[in-house]
């Protein structure tokens, strides 16, 4: 019986998924939980000793990220723009934490190539093993904007950045297994891999186009990153976080959260699955995106899976646009 309830539980899952609507809502993850086959919950304490980096942790999914991870035992670096929003929420965590030093925070905009070295290299000069690093910082630019290095904005923050990032903190994140997590979208879903045009240089600029393929960016480059960091035992992981109430939600989609308020995920939600997967033992399986604790296709569309040759062409672009050796 248990094993009819459990391919019945992954059906309904599935279900849940394939539908997008009530799989992303906070209805998916309600259902979910309930099912025999939700993996369990971590242990409390597992992360005690172990320090993760967030960053965008001064709101939003990444300040959610940074109170859970440290509700676990974890000392949490919260990788910021702002300091002094940083510092708020680094109080925050201490408290709800109920440990002085819980949480530190850096100043890095991770859009900008020199500032990601620059934040590297005092990390590691702390010489603290990395248990994880978590790419949540986002942005949903209205026009087409660039980094300092000339890059369009969605694509430095969340590829470009991300990846010189993980490169330099290798070293740290080798000392304690860790694990990369990119923090995704739902919406990559709807575009193709831009290996084209990877700088949205053609056409006419869409902000809401442009952030999903920077997150259809994230997801395709999986498999090569898994390989290419494992022989540092460094696995990589993306999840999304369905449809969660965010106040940068509520600042670039106002039409879209206002539609879908009440069936919103929590942050709590939201951040579920990116907790459950630095926090798992062992660790997930390297190179695949996940949702509500479940690997998930990478495409639901013929039209947006890549070749081979395709994914390749855009990791030699965005290795050589990150300063990395392909």
């Amino acid at each position: 019986m248990s094993g009819l309830a459990d391919r019945a539980a992954r059906a309904l899952d599935t279900l849940l998924d394939r539908t997008v609507a009530p799989g992303f809502s906070r209805v998916g993850y309600a259902v979910r939980r309930r099912l025999p086959t939700w993996p369990a919950d971590p242990r409390p304490g597992v992360l005690a000793g172990h320090h993760a980096a967030v960053t965008g942790a001064s709101s939003g999914l990444g300040r959610r990220t940074a109170l859970d991870l440290a509700a676990l035992g974890a000392t949490v670096h919260l990788v910021v723009r702002d300091a002094t929003r940083g510092a708020a929420v680094a109080r925050e965590v201490e408290t709800t934490a109920g440990r002085e030093g819980a949480a530190r925070v850096w100043v890095c905009d991770v859009s900008d190539l020199d500032s990601v070295r620059a934040f590297a290299e005092a990390f590691l000069a702390a010489g603290l093993p990395l248990r994880a690093v978590v790419h949540n910082a986002g942005a949903l630019p209205q026009q087409r904007t660039t980094s300092a290095q000339g890059h369009e904005q969605t694509m430095a923050l969340h590829v470009l950045g991300p990846l010189l990032m993980t490169e330099l903190l290798l070293p740290a994140l080798a000392d304690d297994a860790g694990r990369a997590v990119f923090v995704t979208s739902g919406g990559m879903y709807t575009q193709a891999l831009p290996v084209a045009d990877p700088e949205f240089l053609r056409g006419e600029y869409t902000g809401t186009v442009a952030y999903a393929r920077s997150k259809r960016a994230q997801v395709e480059l999986l498999p090569v990153l898994a390989s290419r960091w494992s022989p540092s035992a460094v696995s990589v992981h993306a999840t999304h976080p369905g449809w969660a109430s965010t106040p940068g939600l509520d600042a670039s989609l106002p039409r879209f959260a206002a539609a879908l308020g009440p069936v919103l995920r929590s942050d709590a939600a939201g951040t579920d699955t990116t907790t459950w997967l630095l926090a798992t033992e062992p660790a997930p399986a390297s190179g695949l995106l996940w949702h509500d604790r479940r690997p998930r296709p990478t495409s639901l569309l013929a039209r947006t899976r890549p070749t081979p040759e395709e994914r390749q062409a855009f990791w030699r672009w965005a290795a050589d646009a990150a300063g990395l050796a392909p």
